[in-house]
């Protein structure tokens, strides 16, 4: 059976915090941002501490769980240190997500059935403590059966390609990404788990992936960041907030 309901819109904050490090102060402040996401409709907010901290800073975090009065999905590499932060801080959701220092953004889904035995491992005591696991996959079925057997509640579909293939006029490509998408949406589903997504997504992509009926959540940032430079971070969200009930009815 399809689920229903609202599809949630998740504000991922991290580029607010890349322009405040381009100076090394305080401003503008990624907590800010976060309380005008949810003012202007977000569901949640979306960080991601990397490991280099390139944006996202500890402090960040810090103020996240102190301010927030929507759920934070705290992005984070499989690594001991960002196990330790998560279960200090046991936010809502954790993503587990691929990271290398040299990219400029995550870059692919997490390689999953390769690392299967490590990652059940790893994400255990995050279960144990409270924290809803969702893994960033490729809309591959093999990734998603190797989610589901290490027991992650939710996968995010990595929407990157679809978006990239848009952009460069790939449409062939991109109407087979997206189909790629929906088929696995459904069949992640049937397994029980929840289906988000997110990565590149902007006013021009985001309809036919919110119209999956499966598909519970999108976790959308740097466009909605870059946008508010010309329109103001409350009406770039509320556009999206738009197109995306508009999708789905």
């Amino acid at each position: 059976m399809t689920q229903t309901g609202q599809l949630r819109l998740g504000v991922n904050i991290d580029h607010v915090a890349t322009v405040r490090n381009a100076r090394g102060g305080a401003y503008p402040d990624p907590i800010r941002a976060a309380k005008l996401a949810e003012e202007a409709g977000a569901d949640g907010i979306t960080a991601h501490l990397r490991e280099d901290r390139r944006h996202i800073s500890d402090a960040d975090i810090d103020g996240l769980m102190e301010n927030l009065s929507v759920p934070l999905n705290f992005e984070m590499a499989a690594t001991d240190e960002m196990q330790k932060i998560a279960l200090r801080h046991k936010p809502h959701a954790v993503c587990i997500v691929p990271e290398k220092r040299e990219e400029k953004t995550t870059e692919g889904g997490l390689e999953v059935a390769r690392e299967e035995n490590k990652l059940a491992h790893f994400i255990a005591p995050l279960r144990e403590a409270g924290c809803r696991v969702s893994i960033f996959i490729a809309a591959d079925q093999r990734q998603i059966e190797a989610a589901h057997r290490i027991g992650a509640q939710v996968i995010e579909l990595h929407t990157g390609a679809y978006c990239d293939f848009h952009a460069e006029g790939h449409f062939d490509k991109r109407d087979a990404e997206l189909e790629r998408m929906r088929e696995m949406a459904a069949y992640a589903h049937s397994l029980g788990l929840e289906v988000h997504a997110g990565h590149g997504l902007t006013y021009d992509t985001v309809q036919p992936v919110a119209a999956f009926p499966e598909v519970m959540e999108l976790n959308i940032g740097h466009f909605l960041v870059g946008e508010a430079i010309f329109r103001g971070l409350g009406p770039a969200i509320s556009e999206m907030r738009r197109l995306m009930d508009a999708a789905r009815t």
